[in-house]
C-alpha cells in the first residue's frame, strides 16, 4: 500500500502540491488510527432530540410520540448512512410482529429532511417510548487480567443511551423493552442491543427478535441485477456476538446481518427495487425462546464500525484496533509449546524445558494422556500435582479437549430436524450441548479447572450451530430454541472461564464471548509437505490471516514430529539436525508476533538446539511490544523473490518493525519501498539492520522511505524503526 492511496482518501480539498503536503500532515497528526485523539463519547439534548457522539461518529434520535434514529453520520468523511426513519427494533411475540419505536410518513426514501419530521406520526399497534436514561459503557465480560503478556489492560470506555418502550396492547401488558445504543471513546463504534422484560402473568414466546433496523444509503446504482449481484453499504462493518462455523474468519461465521430490498423506496435506480439498503440484525435460527413470568431476554449484541475508506490495509487496521479496544483479552499473547504426552514424566521433562527457553505455557496437545472429562478424585489429584509443579517453574499450563466432532448417543446426540434422526450435523455426528451429556460436560470442564488449577483451556469443536429437534434434552425445549440455547450455554462457558483468568483456544470466532485465540488459517495435510515448502506456506498463512485478525489472535502450527504422513524431508526432529529450519520457522511466527502451536515431545535435544531456542525467545521478549502491534503488509511470498511484513505502533520508541525474508538459493539485493505512515513518523526515521548499523533517513511527502538491503540465500532479516 502506498500512501498515493491514503493521501486521496484523507485531503477533501487540494489545490496545488504545497497544499497537498499541508493537508496530508495534518490528517495524519489527527488520525484516529494514529493519534489517540479527544475523542470522548459525550451525549447531547436538545429539544427534540439526543445525540451519541466522540467527533469520530454520531448517530442522533427524535424525541417524540416515538422514537427514531434520525441522523447516522461519520463525521471523519462526512458521509451520512441514514436515508429513511424505521423502527428501532421489531420483536415477534407469540407469531405476531411489533415494531419498537419508529415514526411514518416519510414518502421521499431516497433522503431525509430533517423538516420532515415533525409531520410524521406513529402506529397504535408499536411498542412506544416511555423514557431514556445515559450512562457510561460497562465491560460485557468482567474479564480477568492474567499474568499473560499483552498490549491492552484496559477496559473500552464510552457513553449509553437506553430507551425504554411499552405497549398499550392488552396482551402485551407487563413486557418492557429497552435498547442500548453505546458509543466508545476513540473509535467510530457504536453497538446496539435489545433486552425484554416479561413481566405480565402470562408465558410468551419470542419468535424473533431483529434488534437493528436501519434504512442505509446504498451503495451502488445499478438499473437491473438482484441483491446478490450489488454491493452492499461498505461504509460499515459489522459484527455481532452471535457466530459459529469454524471458517477462521467473521464474515463467513456470521449468523446475524441480512441486507434487505426496499420496495417503499420507489425513486431508487434499480427498476425493480432490488438494491440491497435495508440492513436488519438477527439470528437466522433464533431464538424461539419461551419466557415465563418473571424471566428476561437479552438479545445478540451487534458492533457497527463506521469505516472511512475502501483502502484493505486502512479497513483491516480499523476492524483489528476494534478487537483490541472492546475485547482487550484478544491481545493476551503468552509464549507456548503443544505437548504430545504419553506419561506424566514428558509433562514435567517439557515443563523443565519451556522454563529453560523462557516459554511460558505449556498444552497438553491432542493426542496426549490427559482427559479432562474424567472428575475421578485419582485423575484430578494427578492434573493438580503436575499443575503445581509447572506453576513452581513459572510456567502455566492448560490442555486441549474435544466437544463437537464426535459421536456420544443416540440419547445424546444433534437429533436432525430432517430425518429426527441422530447425523447430519455440522460435524456428521455431534453432542447437543443440550441434552445430559453436554450439560455434564459443561459441568466437569469448570470442576477440573475448579481443582487443577489449571490455566489454559483448548476447546477443539465448539458449539457450531447445530440445530436439535429432540423435545427430550433437558437443555432446550424443542427445535425451535435449540441453537439459540445450545449458544447460550457455549458462551456461559467461555464467559467463567475468561473471568477466572483461563486463556482459551477455540476454532470458531467467539471473540466477543471470551475466547482469546483461533487459528490463523492453514491446510493440516501441507505440513507434510518438505521443510522449504512449508516455510513458504506459513509465510503466506500469516500474510493472509493478519488482515482481519490482530497478531495475538491467530495461532499457527510447527509439528516437530510427523505429521499427517510426509517424509524425512518434512519433519525438524531430531532438531539438532535440522536446527537452521527450526530456527527460521521460530523467526517467522515470533517475527510476526504470532504464536505456534509447537507439537512434539520437546522443544530443543542438544545443548546448541536449547541455545538456539532461548536465543530466539530472548529476541521476541526484547522487541515483543513492537512484534505485537499491527500488521503492514509489504509483500506476499511467491518463492519468486522476497516477501514480508511490517509492524508499526506509533506510542512505542521503536515505531516500526520489519521483517524479510530470501526464499531464493542465492543472495538478493534490493531496495524496499517501506510505507511509514502507520507509524506516525513524518519527516526522518532512523532504521537499524538486524540491530546494528543505525541510519537516517527522510521520509518523502508520501509517507515512504526506501531501504537498500541485502539478504542471504533462503535466509531474512529484521530492520527496527525509530
Amino acid at each position: 500500500m502506498t500512501k498515493k492511496t491514503l493521501a486521496g482518501f484523507l485531503i477533501l480539498v487540494s489545490i496545488n502540491c504545497t497544499a497537498q503536503q499541508k493537508t496530508t500532515s495534518l490528517a495524519q497528526s489527527t488520525d484516529w488510527l494514529i493519534q489517540q485523539s479527544n475523542h470522548k463519547a459525550v451525549v447531547t439534548t436538545g429539544k427534540q432530540d439526543i445525540t451519541l457522539s466522540n467527533g469520530l461518529a454520531s448517530r442522533s434520535f427524535r424525541l417524540s410520540a416515538n422514537v427514531v434514529c434520525t441522523d447516522y453520520k461519520n463525521l471523519i468523511n462526512g458521509q451520512q448512512l441514514l436515508r429513511a426513519v424505521s423502527p428501532e427494533a421489531r420483536i415477534t411475540i407469540d407469531g405476531t410482529a411489533y415494531n419498537v419505536g419508529g415514526l411514518y410518513g416519510q414518502k421521499e426514501k431516497a433522503y431525509l429532511l430533517p423538516e420532515w419530521l415533525n409531520s410524521f406520526t406513529t402506529a397504535e399497534a408499536d411498542f412506544r417510548f416511555v423514557k431514556y436514561e445515559t450512562g457510561n459503557i460497562t465491560p460485557s465480560i468482567n474479564w480477568k487480567q492474567g499474568r499473560w503478556w499483552m498490549l491492552n489492560k484496559q477496559n473500552p470506555t464510552g457513553k449509553t443511551i437506553s430507551f425504554y418502550y411499552a405497549s398499550k396492547q392488552p396482551q402485551l401488558s407487563g413486557i418492557e423493552i429497552k435498547v442500548v445504543y453505546e458509543l466508545y471513546d476513540q473509535l467510530p463504534l457504536f453497538s446496539k442491543w435489545v433486552e425484554l422484560k416479561n413481566n405480565s402473568n402470562h408465558s410468551i414466546k419470542l419468535n424473533r427478535v431483529v434488534n437493528e433496523i436501519i434504512a442505509m444509503v446504498e451503495e451502488e446504482s445499478a438499473v437491473v441485477g438482484a441483491p446478490e449481484q450489488m454491493k452492499t453499504q461498505q461504509g460499515i462493518y459489522i459484527e455481532s456476538n452471535y457466530a459459529f462455523n469454524n471458517a477462521m474468519r467473521y464474515s463467513i461465521s456470521d449468523q446475524t446481518t441480512h441486507w434487505k430490498t426496499d420496495t417503499a423506496y420507489t425513486s431508487q435506480v434499480n427498476y425493480n427495487y432490488q438494491t440491497p439498503c435495508i440492513l436488519e440484525i438477527y439470528p437466522d435460527k433464533a431464538p424461539g425462546v419461551e419466557l415465563n413470568p418473571g424471566e428476561d431476554f437479552t438479545s445478540i449484541k451487534t458492533f457497527e464500525l463506521l469505516l472511512d475508506s475502501y483502502d484493505r490495509e486502512r479497513r483491516g487496521l480499523a476492524v483489528r484496533k476494534m478487537y483490541s479496544t472492546i475485547a482487550p483479552w484478544t491481545t493476551m499473547n503468552p509464549i507456548f509449546m503443544h505437548l504430545v504426552s504419553k506419561n506424566d514424566q514428558e509433562v514435567k521433562t517439557a515443563v523443565d524445558q519451556c522454563a529453560a527457553t523462557g516459554y511460558e505455557a505449556l498444552i497438553l496437545s491432542f493426542g496426549s494422556h490427559l482427559n479432562m472429562e474424567d472428575s475421578s478424585a485419582k485423575n484430578i489429584q494427578r492434573w493438580k500435582e503436575l499443575s503445581d509443579y509447572a506453576h513452581s517453574k513459572g510456567v502455566a499450563i492448560g490442555g486441549y479437549s474435544l466437544f463437537s466432532s464426535r459421536r456420544i448417543s443416540e440419547e445424546d446426540d444433534v437429533i436432525s430436524p430432517v430425518t429426527g434422526k441422530t447425523g447430519g450435523a455440522f460435524f456428521g455426528n455431534a453432542p447437543c450441548f443440550g441434552s445430559n451429556w453436554g450439560i455434564a460436560y459443561r459441568n466437569k470442564i469448570k470442576y477440573f479447572f475448579e481443582q487443577t488449577g489449571f490455566d489454559i483451556w483448548e476447546n477443539d469443536g465448539p458449539y457450531p450451530g447445530d440445530l436439535c429437534a429432540s423435545t427430550k434434552h433437558p437443555g432446550h425445549k424443542g427445535l425451535d430454541d435449540s441453537q439459540w440455547r445450545q449458544m447460550e450455554m457455549q458462551k456461559e462457558l467461555y464467559h467463567w472461564l475468561n473471568e477466572r483468568g483461563v486463556y482459551i483456544n477455540a476454532p470458531d470466532w467467539y471473540f466477543l464471548n471470551g475466547t482469546n485465540k483461533i487459528a490463523i488459517g492453514y491446510r493440516e495435510v501441507n505440513f507434510s509437505l518438505s521443510r522449504d515448502q512449508q516455510k513458504i506456506l506459513n509465510r503466506q498463512n500469516i500474510f493472509d490471516g493478519t488482515w482481519e485478525k490482530t497478531p495475538s489472535m491467530g495461532w499457527g502450527f510447527v509439528p516437530l514430529t510427523r505429521y499427517h504422513g510426509g517424509g524425512a524431508e518434512s519433519i525438524l526432529e531430531p532438531l539438532s539436525e535440522h536446527l537452521e529450519d527450526y530456527k527460521q520457522l521460530m523467526m517467522q511466527y515470533y517475527g510476526a508476533g504470532v504464536q505456534a502451536c509447537y507439537r512434539g515431545p520437546r522443544l530443543y535435544d542438544t545443548e546448541k538446539t536449547k541455545q538456539t531456542v532461548a536465543d530466539v525467545i530472548q529476541w521476541y521478549k526484547k522487541y515483543r511490544d513492537i512484534l505485537n502491534s499491527d500488521v503492514i503488509h509489504l509483500r506476499r511470498a511467491d518463492g519468486r523473490d522476497w516477501d514480508g511484513w511490517m509492524h508499526v505502533n506509533p506510542s512505542l520508541k521503536q515505531k516500526a518493525l520489519i521483517m524479510l525474508f530470501n526464499p531464493l538459493k542465492q543472495s538478493i539485493t534490493r531496495t524496499i519501498t517501506v510505507p511509514v505512515y502507520y507509524t506516525g513518523l513524518s519527516k526522518t526515521a532512523t532504521i537499524k539492520i538486524n540491530g546494528v548499523n543505525s541510519n537516517t533517513v527522510s521520509i518523502s511527502r508520501e509517507y515512504e522511505i526506501k531501504i537498500p538491503v541485502t539478504i542471504n540465500p533462503q535466509d531474512y532479516i529484521w530492520i527496527t524503526i525509530e
